[in-house]
């Protein structure tokens, strides 16, 4: 005679299907609508639970850990108002299609189309902002959607899902029924397609291939180097996706995004062959849709992406490939090159005209504060190969992306959304995931002012990251912008910061002021050896908009 099953409630039910599809961290802002799922937390000692101090903090988090890990980063908030603040985060995973899944609270479902206490229909506040979102409408049906969640943020184009939870759901019981553990398929190129891109390829005179996009990991990125190696092709990075391909090798020749060099700019525009891996060529990469014609490229272009439905939704492709980046890449490794190959100049030009732009000058003594040029200078050549580069928005990210020579996939967390504030709960829960790397945070000063309240997050989770507050005392982007359209007349882009330093060090973290660029070595060594939370402010000359302008 067989044992009765387990009878559980709710919220036991969600933990281990989690549990069972691999999670090990979750991110919350605890809430009385989830409150049998933290109680199954409690005795889940195979997952961590990160508490922040505010909701798009958490989600930010989590999307930091989908793009580190390629599994479905995990977030609680509860309903209402913790909903509408973690809509950030899901945003920017979808945007950046980033593996996700947020799980939000709901009234009991009697209480439905009553308004009841911080009633929201999540279905449609979302609908057009995750890849799906529902609500679990029973306890028996726990692990049937949550296996589904985990098949949609994973599968084609990965991305957030967004489930709401009746508290009489997780308050419910049913026996125990495990969610199966979630297999992902992965579409693969035609043989066919590969033989009509090499024959592309092959007839090409100058030739760029653009690499993008999520689902890559370090094979892919060995495949795809060997790929370019032996067909000696310039590689550019999409808008903050620079980590896919080292920077110190001789094909890599820049970033396409904001800030991009005016010479691959006009090398992209001349290029008569484009092969963009992975890259939906959304508007900043494409530079408002203008870089590149819509529909139909004066380029021949050939276009590789995991979702069948973008391919073709802005660009009519020469060449579609629907393909997963690992099994694309894989392929791609196995193309031999024509024994003689046209664009060995073209290709080292591209090289020589990356280094020059992302070389910085010295400044002459009219300008003050900090040369942050020299500062991500000094960074690039000094931090270890597997450290992790996060920052948020503004005009101080263009010093970053330009300056900083990645090398490794899974170093730059950055929002191709433009959030600003995610760098430095993003920093958070990369040094909470992986404590033996480093990890430093770029924030502006109005950017790290979003989530300042996260250090208590750092502190009392022990995440020993270094935050760098690039200090101008303005929203320098929309200064900028402002500047351009109605000259000298400044209205809402003035800040009036707090003492930095004296703020960190209440939380407990290591704090310092720097001004002058010659002091900031000693100073991040110092940060290093902390031990806790650092946090540098370095005090740049407000002229400090754009490298272009501040450095003509």
């Amino acid at each position: 005679m067989s044992e009765p099953k387990k009878i559980r409630h709710g919220g036991q039910s969600l933990v281990e299907a989690l549990a069972g599809n691999g999670v090990d961290t979750v991110y919350c802002v605890p809430g009385e609508s989830f409150l049998p799922v933290l109680d199954a937390l409690h005795d889940a000692g195979s997952i961590k639970t990160i508490v922040t101090r505010h909701e798009g903090a958490a989600s930010n988090m989590a999307d930091a850990y989908g793009k580190l890990t390629g599994r479905p980063g995990i977030c609680f908030v509860t309903r209402g108002p913790g909903a509408t603040h973690a809509a950030n985060g899901v945003h920017t995973a979808m945007q950046d299609s980033t593996p996700m899944i947020l799980f939000v609270g709901q009234i009991d479902q009697g209480f439905r189309e009553r308004e009841a206490f911080q009633e929201v229909d999540y279905r449609r506040m979302f609908g057009g902002l995750a890849k799906w979102a529902t609500e679990i409408e029973s306890v028996e049906r726990i692990p049937e959607t949550i296996a589904k969640a985990f098949a949609i943020a994973q599968s084609g184009r990965p991305g957030p899902v967004v489930i709401g939870l009746p508290e009489d759901v997780l308050f419910g019981e049913a026996p125990d029924a495990p969610a199966p553990v979630v297999r992902v398929a992965q579409a693969a190129p035609a043989p066919a397609a590969m033989d009509e891109l090499q024959t592309l390829l092959s007839a090409a005179r100058q030739p760029l291939v653009i690499i993008g996009g999520t689902g890559w990991n370090n094979t892919a990125c060995v495949d795809f180097a060997k790929f370019v190696s032996a067909w000696n092709l310039p590689v550019a990075a999409s808008f903050r996706r620079q980590d896919l391909f080292d920077n110190r090798d001789g094909h890599y020749c820049g970033m396409i995004g904001l800030g991009i060099s005016p010479k691959l700019l006009e090398r992209a525009k001349t290029a008569d062959l484009l092969l963009v891996v992975g890259s939906r060529l959304a508007e900043t990469t494409s530079q408002g849709y203008t870089l590149f014609k819509s529909p139909v490229t004066d380029q021949t272009l050939i276009h590789v992406h995991p979702d069948p439905e973008e391919l073709g939704r802005v660009y009519q492709a020469r060449l579609p490939i629907n393909s997963g980046m690992r099994t694309f890449a894989a392929a791609l490794a196995k193309l031999a090159p024509p024994a003689a190959l046209g664009w060995g100049a073209w290709t080292a030009a591209a090289r020589q005209d990356y280094l020059a732009h992302s070389t910085p000058p010295k400044l002459d003594e009219r300008h003050s504060g900090v040369d942050f040029a020299q500062v991500m200078s000094y960074l690039s050549e000094t931090l270890p190969e597997n450290a992790v580069i996060a920052n948020g928005a503004g005009n101080y990210t263009v010093w970053v992306h330009r300056f900083y020579r990645y090398r490794r996939p899974g170093t730059e967390l950055a929002p191709t959304n433009g959030a600003m504030g995610y760098g430095f709960p993003a920093a958070i829960a990369a040094k909470l995931h992986q404590p033996s790397r480093t990890v430093v945070a770029f924030a502006g000063d109005g950017c790290f002012m979003m989530y300042p309240q996260e250090l208590a997050t750092a502190m009392q989770f022990g995440a020993p990251l270094i935050t760098i507050v690039v200090n101008n005392g303005m929203l320098a982007t929309i200064r900028m912008h402002q500047e351009r359209e109605y000259p000298g007349r400044v209205s809402g882009t003035k800040l009036v910061n707090p003492d930095f330093v004296a703020f960190a060090r209440s939380f407990g973290a290591h704090a310092e002021l720097v001004d002058r660029t010659e002091d900031f070595p000693a100073a991040f060594e110092r940060a290093q050896k902390a031990g806790v939370a650092a946090l540098i402010e370095l005090r740049v000359d407000p002229r400090q908009i754009t490298p272009q302008l501040f450095m003509a």
